[in-house]
């Protein structure tokens, strides 16, 4: 499983400077909206609301912390269908803090990467098992390493990227 296969460079944050749990899944469920309703065409008034995508990751979110070992959160949730606006395909954002924020994870490891995913209501089945793949890939410690030193979102792209190449000549 590609870590790029959901995400696109503009959904990549760097640097972002966020207080806690809460604002974190705020800006991811801004991020997702927003590229939503680009893709679609829609205007500012129609489309999907941030609000409704940052509701369904924090309701997620309350069942039990999606974060991972070496502060990594994986936060994702589903899109209802019911929304004004249906999600096809599964949507990924990926936010670097600043610094370390209290992600409620287990042994109290504070968070500072953050790969988030939205899946379409109606097609859960069909991708139950990315997130344990994406779980799995974002536990190579080279690589969460360069993740937090990258500089920018073009950097964080060729990061995952390279990831991705270096599994496919691996199988």
């Amino acid at each position: 499983m590609k870590l790029t296969k959901f995400l696109t460079i503009e959904n990549i944050r760097q640097g972002a400077l966020i207080s806690s749990k809460k604002r974190a899944l705020e800006l991811v469920g801004k991020i997702i909206a927003e590229s939503l309703n680009k893709s679609c065409g829609c205007e500012e008034n129609e489309g999907i609301c941030p609000i409704e995508c940052f509701g369904n990751l924090f309701k997620r979110e309350k069942l039990g912390s999606t974060s991972l070992n070496h502060g990594i959160a994986l936060p994702h949730a589903k899109l209802p269908s019911s929304s004004t606006l249906s999600l096809e395909n599964p949507i990924a954002v990926f936010v670097q803090l600043e610094t370390p924020i209290d992600y409620e994870a287990s042994g109290n490891k504070e968070v500072d990467l953050i790969y988030a995913v939205m899946f379409p209501e109606e097609s859960c089945e069909q991708y139950k098992g990315c997130l344990q793949q994406i779980a799995q890939r974002l536990s190579d410690k080279t690589l969460i390493k360069q993740l937090r030193n990258a500089e920018s979102a073009e950097e964080i792209w060729q990061l995952l990227e390279y990831a991705d190449n270096q599994v496919i000549e691996q199988d």
